[in-house]
Order: structure tokens, then C-alpha cells, then sequence
């Protein structure tokens, strides 16, 4: 009887792990748009040297101030990324497109963001690192719907030691994990990560808490 009731214990610390991850999953967007924004910085620098296409660059950065705007105006910022992304090439599209699929995201229409973030994913034009964030921001936007096989192969890659995205990648595994009923295989990945030297420490501390919830 005792074995039955730890079993039980066992899956509720679980289910409140795992659902403290989901709840908390924000930090993904809040990265990836660091990540987008000092990638976006980068470009327009470059695209100010191009004459014909500073419109564009304003536009973008409007969607970029109406994002950052109390309350953020997602309306026009989905307008501001719409217009760059159908208009602009290279780069400066991918990283409107980005935006604009996480918006789409939170406005209720998943599917639709995916698809956009699986375009980028596979098309090898772009810089590795944005098609490498759009495979992170869609297994993060269906870690707790799609197919458990299928995300983890699109996380296998982002895995690697020398991926810029490991341990974000990591603590997705870890929630994966948890998702599949692997909670030994979750804690193993978390303490792991929260001993991660090269992890943010926000991320390590993140990990640590989740161990705790999960009773180490």
C-alpha cells in the first residue's frame, strides 16, 4: 500500500513540475526575442547603409516599439512584421517572421505559427542561428501537444555541445520528459543543467527549483 501511495506522490510532484515549466515557459520568448532583437540590431545597422530599404527597417523597429509599448499593441505590431516580412528579403524577413509567428501564437492560432516557424527552420538561406531559434520556438510552443518523438528529433540537433541553444534545448527535454511520465530521466537533465557552468543562471537557478518540486 505504501509503494502505491509514493507512486501517486511521485506523479502529482510530477504534474506540478511539469506544469510550473509551462507556466513559466515565458522565458523562451523572452530569449529568443533577445536574441531576435540584437540579431535585428545588427541588420539594421547594415540595412541603414542601404538607402532603399530604411522604410522597411522603420517599419520593423515600430513593431518593435509597439511590442515594448504599456500595454503592448500587438495588433500593430502583427501589422508592423506582416508588412516587413511580405515586402523585405533575407534576414530582416526572417526576423519578422519570427515575430510574427509568436505573435499569431498567442493570439490563438498555433498551427499557423508553426508553419511559419518550420519554414525558417528549413530554409538554408538564412544565418543558422535564426533557423535554429524558429525549431526551438515551435517545439516550445508544442511541448505539451505534439508528438513526443517527433519533438524530441527536432531537439536532437540543439543538443549538441557547441549549439548556442543547449541548454534552452536542455531544459525542453527535461519538460518532454515529464510530459512521457520519465521523471528519473527529467531530474537526471535538470541536475545536470542546474551544474551547467555555461547556462544562464537564471536557467541553472530555474532547474534547481524544478529538483526541489520534484523532491531532487
Amino acid at each position: 500500500m505504501a509503494d502505491i501511495f509514493q507512486e501517486v506522490d511521485e506523479e502529482l510532484r510530477a504534474d506540478r513540475a511539469r506544469r510550473m515549466l509551462l507556466r513559466y515557459g515565458g522565458w523562451l520568448a523572452a530569449a529568443a526575442l533577445l536574441v531576435v532583437i540584437a540579431t535585428g540590431a545588427w541588420q539594421y545597422r547594415h540595412w541603414r547603409q542601404q538607402k532603399s530599404t530604411e522604410k522597411l527597417a522603420a517599419v520593423y523597429f515600430d513593431g518593435i516599439r509597439a511590442l515594448s509599448a504599456q500595454p503592448p499593441d500587438h495588433k500593430k505590431a502583427l501589422a508592423a512584421f506582416a508588412d516587413v516580412a511580405a515586402r523585405a528579403s533575407g534576414g530582416y524577413r526572417a526576423l519578422a517572421e519570427l515575430q510574427e509567428a509568436a505573435l499569431t501564437a498567442d493570439d490563438g492560432n498555433l498551427a499557423g505559427a508553426v508553419a511559419i516557424w518550420d519554414r525558417l527552420a528549413g530554409d538554408a538561406r538564412l544565418d543558422p542561428l535564426l533557423t535554429q531559434l524558429a525549431a526551438l520556438l515551435a517545439v516550445q510552443r508544442q511541448i505539451d501537444s505534439a508528438d513526443p518523438a517527433q519533438l524530441a528529433a527536432r531537439l536532437q540537433p540543439l543538443l549538441a555541445a557547441d549549439n548556442p541553444y543547449r541548454p534552452l534545448a536542455e531544459e525542453l527535454s527535461a519538460l518532454l520528459a515529464l510530459r512521457q511520465g520519465k521523471t528519473d530521466q527529467a531530474k537526471a537533465t535538470l541536475r545536470a543543467l542546474s551544474q551547467e557552468a555555461t547556462a544562464p543562471p537564471g536557467l541553472r537557478q530555474r532547474a534547481s527549483a524544478f529538483l526541489v518540486e520534484l523532491g531532487g
